[in-house]
């Protein structure tokens, strides 16, 4: 989920979050209340709770259970010290990284946390290279050194300097030596960190239960003393258990008409939404095993008909927008070029697509989709694709689906000619939205080669400092996405928070990721 420098981020899309209706009447403080847990409802659960073997959502998890050398305080859009005390790049070149750590940093069980820890931490990343795992965002690492208990630095095999943004991402956790093996996942239901929180318990796609760390060393000030987060099969449910007051506040996974219904004015809920700018994307990939998703006209010739507009208003009700790069609205670079080069759907430019390479019609072809991870909405979406494509009479479609859990090891395996994921940044800069989809190692299990991207254009951009002389190396990496087709960016989404008005903090609990910093929530005062 992340590569980029915030300096690298005058540009960063996330940080405007305003609360759309007014919560409680004036009579309220916004002092935090001792009342229980605060309860949030998702319906994105974690695949693993080992951060080596994870570059999704379950980073929701890990940023609030473990801790990372630098992560976002409050209102930063750069990343500052965590567990580190200071970090800076000591030579010219940004090849040379190095971190001092806290004094008295401790693991939640007591154990001393050193920088012999961190670096067996980042060295167990690439041991294992777990597919699909987050191995591929240390691509520009060479060898991690600690000289004593609270050095560490970290020695690049080239010039990134998206480096920093990278150790403050959730898969760079720190984690026991003597709790998680260096060989093998962890995969016991239990966590050891030393972030803000304990993992209390866990129940794989029920709840997780979290406890303040009372040894935790850090910068999170944390207004509540514990969290629980549920996980729901859909959005309705979680909408209900809102409605009922069996959970505070949901996030991720609130279905359009949800939405719309919780912002309507008929609305007299004690409900508010808090609404924010996101850059989460999803999109289409083809997978260059499949024998027909392979033939780049087939490809050329969907990226032709798919109706981006009837998806965004027919299925998700305008709560996302179209989105014509890989490079979302809003970033450094960002182009149309999908528009560009296809402009409005049209049967007959795919038609004439198709009958130049010699491909007979219509073609088959079975798209797979998840049914539990990016919203309700998503069996509506493949049915609308499913329906665009096969309206031009070109294309006969198969749609299947899975849960989250065996879909992830269905993709990393190759079994989908072409399957729909989302994604959300590591953090908002385009390296992000580009580099963990190409080369042989990537986010997705599905190698994708790319030389002129992943030899020459990533690292040329990862020299430059200031992040707004990359613009040209950007653009034309979304012109070689554009010709391959091998990725097909369908639209953009805005973050959307349901909270009880009782729940305050939910205006800055986002990171400029997107994910949900929990210490943040508390409950409001009322008399």
């Amino acid at each position: 989920m992340f590569n980029g420098n915030r300096g690298l981020r005058r540009m960063a899309a996330i940080a405007s979050i305003s609360s759309l209706v007014a919560g409680c009447g004036v009579l309220s403080s916004d002092t935090p209340e001792d009342d229980g847990p605060i309860v949030l409802g998702t319906t994105s659960a974690p695949s693993t709770l080992d951060p080596a073997a994870s570059w999704d959502s379950s980073w929701e998890l890990f940023r609030n259970i473990y801790q990372t050398l630098l992560a976002y305080p409050d209102g930063a859009t750069t990343p500052q010290p965590d567990a580190a005390k200071e970090c800076a790049f000591t030579d010219t070149s940004n090849r040379v990284y190095r971190c001092e750590l806290r004094e008295g940093l401790t693991f939640s069980n007591g154990d001393t946390l050193t920088a012999a820890a961190v670096k067996y931490s980042i060295d167990r990343i690439r041991t294992l290279d777990f597919n699909g795992g987050p191995a591929a965002l240390l691509s520009s690492l060479d060898r991690v050194q600690a000289p004593n208990d609270r050095e560490v630095i970290f020695h690049l095999n080239k010039a990134d300097a998206t480096f920093p943004f990278v150790l403050a991402t959730p898969a760079m956790s720190i984690v026991s030596p003597d709790e998680y093996p260096a060989d093998a996942v962890r995969d016991d239901g239990r966590i050891l960190g030393s972030g803000p929180y304990t993992l209390k318990s866990y129940a794989e796609g029920k709840k997780a239960e979290l406890d303040k760390n009372e040894n935790y060393a850090g910068f999170a000030d944390r207004k509540n003393d514990a969290v629980t987060v549920r996980y729901f099969a859909d959005s309705a449910s979680m909408v209900k258990a809102l409605r009922d007051k069996r959970i505070d506040l949901t996030y991720r996974g609130l279905a359009a008409s949800d939405i719309v219904a919780l912002q309507s004015k008929n609305s007299h809920e004690d409900i508010q939404i808090v609404e924010g700018s996101g850059t989460d994307i999803n999109y289409l990939v083809f997978n260059p095993d499949d024998p027909m998703a392979d033939k780049k006209p087939v490809r050329l010739a969907i990226a032709q008909l798919i109706d981006r507009a009837a998806i965004a208003h027919k299925v998700y009700k305008d709560t996302v927008v179209p989105l014509y790069s890989m490079v979302p609205k809003g970033l450094t670079s960002h182009k149309t070029p999908f528009f560009d080069v296809f402009g409005e759907p049209d049967a007959d430019k795919a038609r004439e697509i198709l009958t130049e390479a010699g491909i007979t019609t219509p073609v088959p072809l079975t798209f797979w989709y998840t049914t539990d991870r990016y919203g309700s909405e998503t069996a509506q979406e493949f049915k609308e694709i499913k329906s665009q494509l096969e309206a031009s009479g070109l294309f006969e479609i198969t749609l299947k689906s899975r849960p989250w859990r065996t879909y992830v090891t269905g993709y990393q395996k190759g079994e989908y000619p072409v399957f729909g994921r989302g994604w959300s940044p590591d953090f908002p800069d385009p390296d992000n939205f580009i580099a963990p989809f190409v080369g042989e190692q990537n986010a997705l299990g599905t190698p994708y080669t790319a030389t002129r991207i992943t030899s020459e254009l990533l690292p040329r951009s990862r020299r430059e400092s200031d992040r707004g002389d990359v613009v040209k190396a950007f653009e034309e990496a979304q012109e070689v996405l554009v010709k391959d087709a091998r990725l097909l960016p369908l639209w953009q989404g805005r973050q959307y928070v349901g909270a009880s008005n009782e729940i305050s903090g939910a205006e800055r609990a986002l990171d400029p990721a997107t994910i949900m910093m929990m210490w943040e929530l508390h409950r409001k005062t009322s008399w």
